[in-house]
């Protein structure tokens, strides 16, 4: 069984950091594609960032650009997301996800991610 366990999230004032950690279990995780997604109330799931499985093709989503920084240690099946300048408009929940046939440059297709965990809400103030 796939387990993804995010954890890091919680409540920062604006131009705040955080790390936010995806633990990995029941997959061969240096075969796998990874993404980070996010979901504020009342809005649907976006694409955050994503890593290929060899820790170098990413794809970070506009918003975050330049903010946020993907990255992943196979040996010890865990991906990561730092965020620093966090904005109130990256309050959301987020999630990891996996998948095989996904293509890291582009985080496409969404469909390709088949393994979502369970999310870490982080909250920005203003």
């Amino acid at each position: 069984q796939v387990l993804l366990v995010e954890s890091g999230g919680g409540a920062v004032e604006a131009g705040g950091s955080l790390r936010l950690s995806c633990a990995a279990s029941g997959l061969r995780f240096d075969q796998y594609n990874f993404g980070w997604f996010r979901q504020a109330p009342g809005k649907e799931r976006e694409v955050v960032s994503c890593i290929g499985w060899e820790g170098i093709t990413t794809y970070y989503a506009d918003s975050v650009k330049g903010r946020f920084t993907i990255s992943r240690n196979n040996a010890e099946n865990t991906l990561y997301l730092q965020m620093t300048s966090l904005k109130p408009d990256d309050t959301a929940m987020y999630y990891c996800a996996a998948g095989l046939l996904v293509i890291p440059s582009s985080c496409t297709p969404i469909t390709g991610f088949y393994h979502l965990g369970q999310g870490t809400q982080v909250t920005v103030s203003s």
